[in-house]
């Protein structure tokens, strides 16, 4: 019988082989970018023991794991071989071959001419489909173009879009087409001779969008259009609520209906600034893989309410209000860091929705590069590709344990109208009350009434495409400067 304690160092070696070392210069040539991929899959992937070809005995040396790395022709694919149940239990890991591209999109830059759009089928000719814009990016070319929120089109080039082209047409590597207009007919769309040309070009788009205060009777309203947790902004967003204290709001409404999340630490902030009350309290915990945590320090995990932003190693003081309710709008374009602020809030404040159910995306990733410690400023980043690795590594939870992976209801379930029975499109403009989200969230604030979407005569069909949801990165929470 094998000495125990033998094991023991054998196990132990193993892991240091993998987990402690990783000399480039040493991997064959052509397997260098999957010896990559697997070996950060095996430090980090939160469900890293749950994949057999992932566990630190799987191979007894780099001999054999090279065997297994030239089974795969490409990154991607090993990648997708490593994951998780992909698309039911890993639904969010992502890999890129561009980590520029990657970085730029946490940060609000992406190719884009500015127009987010639904796209539907027609009621009668379900073949053809027509686009709603829900969204114009303030200073894009799209608004420079004019156009606007609740404009129809149904073709691109003069050509009808369809099931089958409206990739190849909206989403193809054409970095320019001719919008061709359209009368809605009742959700049988026809161009009606008004076109306007758009341009695709690196654009950084300002997620604090909106901002103003409603004046109601005793009550001051602070509403804020927020898109994203980009950390570039933290200033931006700090400011916003420097300018409601100013105004003395009484309530808040923060609308997160086209926010697919970003930054863990961006969300903290965010919530210190509703109710600043918090301090040093527990805003969300993280639960990583059994070898992150075992490897250090518990208080990484937390992320605690705090009354400084740290900017560039420069603290800077939170403008942040003491407010016991805050209202959230939200729809199903909202997900992951915008699910964290709403969940980590809970336990302390009164938190009222009204929308439509988000997401459900309580995990959350980082960006994992081809280096000895896996970060962008590891002392050998491998220069010879650009690859990089955006993996689910942790679910985050409230200060009470609790998340929701099938997303949040709201107590008024209410969508955008993007129009069907009635002949008309009617989604009101962004951050006036004829916004139908906005003027029932004002009215909650100020009656207290919850009019319930069953009672309303709309027959709302799910859109096909959603443009914001379908750009890689559109739905994902992150933690940065991880250790």
């Amino acid at each position: 019988m094998r000495n125990p304690l033998i094991n023991v160092l054998f196990i132990f070696m193993l892991l240091l082989f993998f987990n402690c070392t990783k000399d480039i210069a040493s991997i064959p040539e052509d397997i260098e970018i999957n010896n990559f991929v697997w070996k950060g899959m095996n430090s980090y992937y939160y469900w890293q023991s749950d994949v057999p070809d992932l566990a630190d005995t799987r191979f007894a040396n780099q001999g054999e794991l090279n065997v297994f790395l030239r089974s795969f022709y490409a990154p991607e694919e090993l990648f997708q071989d490593l994951r998780f149940q992909p698309g039911v239990i890993d639904r969010f890991s992502w890999i890129v071959d561009d980590y520029v591209a990657l970085e730029n999109s946490f940060q609000g830059i992406r190719l884009t001419n500015g127009m987010e759009f639904k796209l539907f089928v027609y009621k009668e000719n379900t073949t053809n489909v027509y686009g709603v814009v829900y969204y114009v990016i303030p200073g894009s070319n799209a608004e420079i173009q004019g156009v606007l929120r609740g404009d129809v089109f149904s073709a691109i080039n003069d050509t009808q879009i369809t099931v089958d082209n409206y990739r190849g047409l909206l989403f193809g590597e054409n970095s320019n087409y001719t919008l061709n207009l359209s009368d809605f007919k009742t959700g049988n769309p026809e161009v009606n001779g008004t076109n306007i040309g758009l341009v695709k070009e690196d654009f950084q788009e300002n997620p604090v969008a909106i901002s103003k205060v409603f004046n109601e009777g005793s009550k001051k309203i602070g509403y804020l259009l927020y898109n994203q947790f980009a950390s570039s902004f933290d200033l931006q967003l700090n400011n916003t609520f420097s300018y409601f204290k100013s105004e003395a709001v009484t309530d808040l409404i923060i609308d997160l209906r086209y926010n697919g999340g970003g930054s863990v630490r961006t969300a903290t902030y965010l919530a210190s600034m509703i109710n600043g009350t918090n301090t040093g309290k527990l805003f969300s915990q993280e639960f990583w893989n059994e070898k992150v945590v075992k490897n250090t320090n518990p208080d990484y995990f937390e992320n605690n309410f705090t009354d400084q932003i740290t900017n560039n190693d420069v603290n800077i003081p939170i403008e942040s209000l003491s407010l016991n309710t805050v209202y959230f709008i939200v729809t199903d374009d909202t997900a992951s860091a915008s699910e964290l602020v709403i969940n980590g809030m809970k336990p302390y404040v009164d938190v009222k929705l009204v929308g439509t159910k988000t997401v459900g995306k309580q995990v959350g990733s980082i960006t994992v590069y081809d280096s000895n410690n896996y970060r962008k400023t590891g002392s050998n980043l491998n220069v010879n590709h650009t690859y990089a690795m955006q993996p689910i590594v942790l679910e985050i939870k409230n200060s009470e344990g609790q998340n929701n992976p099938e997303g949040y209801l709201p107590e008024i379930v209410l969508p955008e109208d993007f129009g069907r029975e009635d002949g008309t499109i009617n989604i009101g403009v962004l951050g006036e009350k004829s916004d139908i989200l906005l003027d029932r969230t004002i009215n909650f604030i100020t009656t207290g009434s919850r009019p319930s979407f069953k009672n309303r005569n709309y027959n709302q069909e799910k859109a096909l495409i959603d443009s914001k949801v379908i750009q890689p990165f559109s739905q994902e929470m992150f933690v940065e400067n991880f250790r």
